[in-house]
């Protein structure tokens, strides 16, 4: 089967070089979006086909076999947004149909039109699609200080919606542009405003973004976040967090934190799952520092979710899932999520044998578990030898542990075990 697909923007009076008008006259079978079809609709030959692009996509490329059992020898001609291989049809083609011969006559992307529109560079810039998208890039974009993001919105992910989260998480050093109905010479509109000004704002659809980062501070107008700077800090100061009562003990120390991450292998890990979370410590510094992760916090506490949502406001670390429970309980309503593949216990209650059973069956195959064991003094229960025998009834392979102590605190021991 053959496509020939074919970018357009929003204008009502699309052109097309001599080639591509050609291609049109011949055609038989033409797809695209409703919009498309209305801009395009008086350039189609008499008796054209058109199939609507719609959901489910399976009954679209269903349609497309249909025409090309009756029209074998005609390419089906396929209009698209922009450049069709930038987020686009093309590549949707690509993925369905991988034997299909595919040519593609692009235009410009609605992101490369709104930066000629604002006489801006572009080739710095980090793309990021929210349309029919979680936020997840978006907000690793953030973490990882780009200075210049170009956003492709939807009717959840609005401009709006986007400057609020950069708000909320404090990522206020930014200037947000949009362009609505880019293409459209009746329609088109470009303009910038400060995030406060963007999220009172009602833009019409369809529109872009491009946020870009005003370093020198000329813009911020609202609360300064603490890492609000260009530089991504490494190992945030316990002080900085928010406590459980204030109880400095409750939360897993700067240094020891750092090395727990590199225990956990996180540069080549997918999802963590941060089991007594606390104040959200260790979920935190390993999303700001690996911002590729999805972290899933879990905590027993009802009382802590008020104080790791503060943290995470306060460090600028979006993304967090946080459940509130007991693990062995709650674990089971995100089982619908990727199975982790680094686990870290940060509390138990006395339940280590049995959060690591839960654990194991949801671990991936390559999966690491690790948690920090506490020598103190007073302590009953030791919970190293709660972690051996765990790993020996459980059938756990384990590493050589690590053994530190900072300062005058307790010595602690970095345990790690595998299937």
């Amino acid at each position: 089967m053959k496509f020939i697909v074919i970018g357009i923007t929003d204008n009502p009076q699309p052109f097309f070089p001599p080639e591509v008008l050609e291609i049109i006259k011949a055609g038989k079978v033409f797809s695209g979006g409703k919009r498309h079809h209305e801009i395009v609709e008086s350039l189609l030959p008499d008796g054209a086909e058109w199939i609507d692009i719609t959901v489910p996509l399976d009954d679209v490329f269903d349609n497309y076999q249909l025409a090309n059992n009756h029209y074998p020898l005609m390419p089906i001609v396929v209009f698209a947004s922009g450049d069709p291989l930038f987020f686009g049809f093309g590549n949707t083609i690509k993925r369905k149909m991988t034997d299909a011969e595919i040519v593609v006559y692009p235009t410009f992307n609605s992101l490369q039109i709104l930066a000629h529109r604002l006489v801006m560079p572009y080739h710095d810039m980090r793309i990021v699609s929210l349309t029919g998208r979680p936020w997840p890039a978006f907000d690793r974009a953030l973490i990882e200080r780009a200075e210049k993001i170009g956003v492709l919105t939807d009717r959840e992910h609005t401009p709006a919606a986007i400057a609020q989260r950069m708000l909320e998480y404090g990522y206020t050093y930014y200037n947000i542009s949009v362009g609505e109905h880019l293409g459209n010479p009746k329609l088109e509109k470009v303009s910038t405003f400060t995030l406060e000004e963007a999220t009172t704002h009602e833009f019409s659809m369809p529109n872009c973004v491009i946020v870009a980062a005003d370093l020198r501070g000329e813009t911020r107008t609202v609360r300064k976040s603490p890492l609000s700077s260009a530089a991504k800090p490494f190992g945030i100061p316990d002080v900085s967090f928010a406590l459980l009562d204030g109880r400095e003990k409750m939360i897993t120390k700067m240094p020891i934190r750092l090395l727990t991450l590199q225990a956990l292998d996180l540069p080549h890990r997918h999802v963590l799952w941060d089991i007594g979370a606390c104040t959200g410590s260790v979920s935190i510094e390993a999303r700001l520092q690996f911002p590729h992760l999805q972290i899933e916090a879990f905590e027993i506490r009802p009382e802590c979710e008020a104080i790791i949502q503060k943290n995470v406001h306060r460090f600028g670390a979006p993304g967090i899932g946080i459940h509130i429970g007991d693990f062995r309980v709650c674990c089971d309503s995100v089982a619908t999520y990727a199975a982790p593949d680094a686990v870290f216990i940060g509390g138990h209650g006395g339940h280590l044998k049995e959060i690591m059973q839960k654990v194991l069956t949801v671990l991936a195959p390559d999966g690491i578990i690790v948690m920090n064991s506490v020598k103190a003094p007073k302590v009953t229960t030791d919970s190293h030898q709660l972690w051996d025998e765990a790993c020996r009834d459980l059938g756990l392979q384990q590493e050589p542990p690590l053994h530190i102590q900072l300062n005058d605190n307790n010595p602690i021991t970095i345990l790690k075990c595998k299937k």
